[in-house]
């Protein structure tokens, strides 16, 4: 019984070892600048919010909420990753935006590919005070994995510090393109919505001959 206790125990350290959950947040605000068309409007339009967080050669759009993103090779210690994030983008009728991933792939490591998990959940939402406006957004990330054998010895400590910092580099470098392509593409938005409402013609009603002249 010892033994057997032993052994059990040395399974399910075993097992913990095998098993790896990183984890990692990132906060953001922006001031808005005051243009004639409130930002509510822009966020309203999902694809624009997913160009400006991330190169559009990587985006794949699926349907109107729905997003394929290819993200950028990622160094893990001796392994090189590629996920392929599938993401829900939508708005509610506030302007508050929210971001869900739905799936993930791991293209070309397949021992990774089918132990892989990985959650993304974001919002933006724009808050009024007096006459200026913020936009306001969080993101958090986890990844929970079956790390494969050639990690098994790796410290537990450093595992968790390089996987945490990895994923704090990612929602890092989002955090970078919202703050400098968002409000840019917001602003070129704005300019392409009102170049077009003066191109249109004005429409001046005609008189016919029969309408009494006061």
């Amino acid at each position: 019984m010892i033994f057997s206790y032993r052994f059990k125990g040395e399974a399910n350290l075993f097992l913990t070892l095998m098993q790896a959950r990183f984890v990692a947040s990132q906060l953001a605000e922006l001031v808005v600048t005051e243009q004639p068309i409130p930002i509510q409007h822009y966020l309203r339009q999902p694809q624009r919010l997913i160009q400006a967080l991330t190169d559009p050669d990587r985006v794949e759009q699926l349907d109107a909420e729905h997003f394929r993103l290819k993200m950028r090779p990622l160094r893990f210690l001796a392994l090189s990753l590629q996920p392929t994030v599938d993401v829900r983008v939508w708005a509610d009728s506030l302007g508050t935006i929210y971001i869900r991933s739905t799936g993930c792939e791991i293209r070309g490591v397949e021992y990774v590919n089918q132990r892989f998990q990985l959650v993304l959940v974001g919002q933006l939402m724009p808050q009024h005070q007096d006459l200026t406006t913020r936009l306001v957004g969080r993101a958090d990330l986890e990844v929970n994995v079956e790390l494969p054998p050639a990690f098994w010895m790796t410290p537990k400590y450093l595992l968790e510090a390089t996987g945490n910092g990895l994923l704090r580099s990612v929602l890092l470098t989002i955090k970078q393109r919202l703050m400098h392509q968002l409000l840019s593409d917001y602003r070129r938005w704005v300019s392409d919505q009102t170049a077009e409402l003066s191109d249109r013609p004005t429409v001046i009603p005609q008189l016919s001959s029969n309408s009494p002249i006061a």
